[in-house]
């Protein structure tokens, strides 16, 4: 019990202390990059596609013998770049379909690495990308490819009042794990880090997390140097943004989806993946479940199984998928099993 003589000056020794945390947050406020003014016309050079503001994102392509079939732009996920798609992209190709990958701002070769850009930002390149590679390739079907963070981008920009043209969506554990399924420590933890500490980085050791189940593959990154390994507290603050808005958003995407997800998947939590999948409407969206799959579904040791898959959707979104994982995924929601 404070004695009643003390009571003004704990009062005043309060608004001094709240006054400072209000000036520490306002001095270390999240970093953000996002695009600046228009200097130049968007443009694809051979391994670059240039932005509006001059920006230059390194691009990957991989591309089918003769005219492609079908286009696909992949979104690659959180700390990672464009050489992610290798993989995948190669075995599209020779399915007849090309696919292209450019590093997102702050990620890979792109500029300021380990910056975040913002939603806005990436976003409104995903959509100058599409117009870009649209004129290149004008009457071919296009779709998007989102693996985790860049499904959440995919999803943003299919929900917008302008969505994104494309005949369907593919997200690959798409990034959904926003602060609607966070405890009130989580999110304290968050913003208080954030707005301290922004340059602060932390690193995936210790966690014991299982990204995927391909031992090599998760060598090959840890050598990689353009993967990045201490991720910045307001770039992890940016990406939570960026989720909160992927799953509020979901059942405004517009277009045929196949939304992928793994049992083992211990990056995104069960629980908000199930509800952005029940939220998609049920006569566009189709759901496979992968009971030996990962977090990192195109590079696990099942990988090729699941970019069939893909390939197999392109071609045909109303027949079964070979691996019968949309199967496994109608056994979860048995309510929309005869539209899946």
């Amino acid at each position: 019990m404070i004695p009643a003589s003390h009571g003004p000056c704990m009062s005043v020794l309060a608004k001094i202390v709240l006054s400072l945390v209000l000036l520490i947050a306002a001095a270390c406020a999240p970093l953000v990059e996002p695009a600046g003014p228009v200097v130049t016309a968007p443009h694809v050079t051979g391994d670059a596609l240039i932005m509006a503001d001059g920006t230059s994102l390194p691009l990957r392509t991989w591309l089918p013998e003769g005219q492609p079939r079908a286009v696909v732009i992949a979104v690659h996920g959180m700390n990672d770049y464009s050489f992610s798609f290798e993989g995948a992209g190669q075995q599209l190709a020779k399915s007849g379909v090309a696919t292209y990958a450019y590093d997102q701002r702050g990620f890979g070769q792109a500029p300021h690495p380990g910056v975040w850009a913002g939603t806005a930002t990436m976003v409104a390149d995903l959509k100058e990308v599409r117009a870009l590679l649209g004129a290149r390739h004008p009457g071919v079907p296009f779709y998007l490819l989102g693996e985790s963070m860049g499904g959440a981008v995919a999803m943003v920009a299919l929900a917008d009042s302008n969505p994104i043209a494309c005949n369907g969506t593919i997200l690959v554990a798409p990034a959904v794990w926003g602060r609607a399924n966070m405890n009130i420590f989580e999110k304290g933890a968050l913003w208080l880090s954030a707005h301290t500490l922004p340059w602060f980085t932390l690193s995936g050791r210790g966690l014991n997390i299982t990204p995927s189940d391909n031992i090599e593959m998760l060598r090959a990154l840890a050598r990689d140097p353009l993967v990045i390994k201490q991720t910045r507290v307001d770039a992890i603050w940016g990406l939570v943004n960026l989720m909160d808005q992927a799953y509020d958003e979901a059942g405004r995407v517009t277009g045929p989806v196949l939304m992928l997800y793994g049992r083992n998947d211990e990056i995104i939590p069960k629980a908000p993946s199930f509800e952005v999948m029940r939220r998609f409407p049920p006569e566009q969206a189709r759901i496979a479940y992968y009971e030996k799959g990962y977090h990192m579904l195109l590079r696990d040791l099942e990988g090729a199984t699941v970019v069939g898959d893909i390939a197999a959707w392109i071609a045909n979104p109303t027949t079964p998928l070979p691996s019968a994982a949309d199967e496994a995924a109608a056994k979860l929601f048995p309510a929309t099993a005869s539209s899946r």
